[in-house]
């Protein structure tokens, strides 16, 4: 995994990184260096997955899916319904099929729930198409967010900070597969933003992924 640590360097409105520089932008070289794959963002409940997953394709004129929107779409219910209908399991399988769908539609940036990655297939259908990036926040942190909005089904507990501690320590080390890891501070969404492009950056142009891209 490749962890750069967050740089808070966002660039002024309407001005292309690295132009001051006269490099090239680093929008350019991202969808250079992709190629045909996709960006597929990991991580806890609260960890920014859906904003920063949607600004970063703006920025980088890519489309953005969340899959946890998509599968709704697909069952008609939300997911909290699908919980108590139908049970995790038969969740969780439904969303593996919805993944596998998202991945063939790329490239784009996808924002997975926070489950997901926990499945080895899930996983390898990723890293056969995308490069996956972990946006980890701490517990204090995610805790902040969670409680702004409702509605998380492994949440309904008598004690949701112990939940989302033992959450933390089941998925964490699972986590930590992914490509690239960025820290989700609480900070203005588009300095996370900036933060996952340059770590991407630096993973895709680093020397063993040269001529990936063509691929």
């Amino acid at each position: 995994m490749t962890e750069v640590p967050p740089q808070g360097g966002v660039p002024p409105p309407g001005e292309p990184p690295d132009a001051a520089a006269g490099g090239e932008p680093i929008e350019l070289r991202l969808r250079r260096a992709l190629g045909h794959r996709s960006i597929v963002l990991v991580g806890l409940m609260g960890a920014g997955k859906s904003t920063v997953g949607r600004r970063l394709a703006t920025r980088l004129g890519l489309m953005f899916k969340d899959a946890d929107n998509e599968i709704e779409t697909a069952a008609k219910l939300t997911i909290p319904d699908i919980f108590a209908i139908y049970g995790e399991p038969s969740f969780r399988d439904g969303e593996e099929r919805v993944i596998a769908r998202l991945m063939r539609e790329g490239p784009l940036v996808l924002a997975t729930g926070g489950g997901a990655f926990m499945r080895e297939t899930t996983r390898a259908r990723i890293a056969e198409g995308g490069v996956s990036i972990w946006l980890k926040a701490e517990l204090d942190v995610l805790m902040r967010r969670v409680r702004k909005r409702g509605g998380r089904p492994l949440l309904q507990t008598e004690d949701p900070e112990e939940t989302l501690r033992q959450l933390m320590a089941q998925r964490h080390p699972v986590y930590a597969t992914a490509d690239v890891e960025v820290i989700s501070r609480d900070v203005a969404h588009d300095r996370v933003v900036q933060d996952v492009m340059e770590a991407l950056d630096a993973y895709l142009n680093r020397p063993s992924q040269t001529g990936i891209a063509a691929q």
